[in-house]
């Protein structure tokens, strides 16, 4: 019987941490981040299909230069009717623009930014909508002034308000502060700055979300979770010199003049153009992409973390990068 029962046991332990491993079934949604509003048929087919509920488009950015505040990026051709969604307008405000700006400053920025969300929605012919999203990297340097936008934004509106959540702003939480929310979006990548020349991903390593998100348990905010499917490529020449290409795949190299190096690295062997930067022999040119693995593993992890319902955000919709969606989420 003792036999027996340290089988069953056994048996009881496989099936709990099989059931760990994984992942939970989410609700899907994506952000939109392209300056120019066009939806392809395979990108529809794709938000109908998995039944998506909500777009947080990108509406424009927010940057202060010599002291001037003003909203810069602005989407073009923007069209609410091109997709039966909830559209959330997202604004991304460049850290710096909270830096050494006083209170009365603020509080005109959220009036500012609110009355020019507003123009975007009518241009684009969203007559309604229910919550706004905003994305800053704030730091203990500026949380107090963004912190007030947010409140202040909020009053204003009279909508929901969410904000993204990078992985420092989780780790670091109490130096860094908590925003007067209800809700957040976990940005699960971005791990590394991929200008540092590192050989990890610089766009997800698990290893290293781990570390920040250790301790996610306890952030007291309701989490929604953002998850990357694009990729890029790092542009390195003879000087160390490197630039970022958006939007890059290595299919994008198929039929160049590269020679692989090793998984995710090339030599260039002649001259030629990588979008709109020319390259020459002799520069490297590092592919960065995401696995439907790694997504898997990484939504697994954060289950364990996250015991509450919450809706996967994919950043972000391009049919050059759906293929990359796993189907197990």
């Amino acid at each position: 019987m003792k036999f027996l029962g340290k089988i069953i046991s056994v048996f009881f332990l496989i099936i709990l941490f099989g059931c760990h491993s994984k992942p939970n079934k989410s609700p899907i949604d994506f952000y939109y981040w392209r300056s120019n509003y066009t939806i392809n048929e395979i990108e529809k087919k794709e938000v109908d299909s998995l039944k998506v509920q909500k777009i947080y488009v990108r509406f424009f950015d927010v940057d202060k230069t010599a002291d001037q505040i003003k909203p810069i990026g602005i989407i073009r051709n923007f069209d609410a009717s091109k997709l039966n969604v909830n559209y959330i307008p997202t604004v991304f405000i460049t850290n710096r623009t909270f830096i050494n700006t006083s209170k009365d400053q603020v509080k005109i920025l959220a009036k500012n930014v609110f009355n020019f969300l507003n123009e975007t929605a009518n241009r684009g012919k969203l007559n309604h909508f229910e919550e706004i999203q905003i994305d800053c990297d704030w730091t203990k340097s500026t949380r107090e002034n963004y912190f007030l936008f947010l409140s202040e934004l909020k009053h204003i509106s009279n909508k929901k308000l969410s904000a993204t959540l990078r992985l420092h702003q989780v780790k670091f939480k109490d130096k860094e502060g908590i925003p007067p929310l209800d809700k957040m979006v976990l940005m699960c990548y971005a791990t590394e700055n991929p200008t540092d020349q590192s050989q990890n991903n610089s766009i997800l390593d698990l290893n290293i979300a781990k570390d920040y998100l250790q301790n996610l348990e306890q952030y007291p905010i309701k989490l929604d979770v953002a998850l990357p499917i694009y990729s890029w490529a790092i542009l390195t020449n003879h000087l160390g010199k490197v630039k970022l290409v958006n939007s890059f795949s290595e299919q994008d190299l198929i039929g160049k003049p590269v020679k692989k190096i090793r998984d995710g690295f090339y030599e260039v062997t002649a001259d030629f153009f990588v979008e709109k930067f020319y390259v020459s022999k002799g520069f490297t040119i590092k592919v960065e992409t995401i696995s439907p693995e790694l997504l898997v593993k990484t939504k697994s992890f954060i289950d364990q973390k996250i015991t509450y319902d919450y809706r996967l955000i994919y950043y972000h919709l391009d049919s050059k990068f759906l293929k990359t969606i796993p189907t197990e989420l």
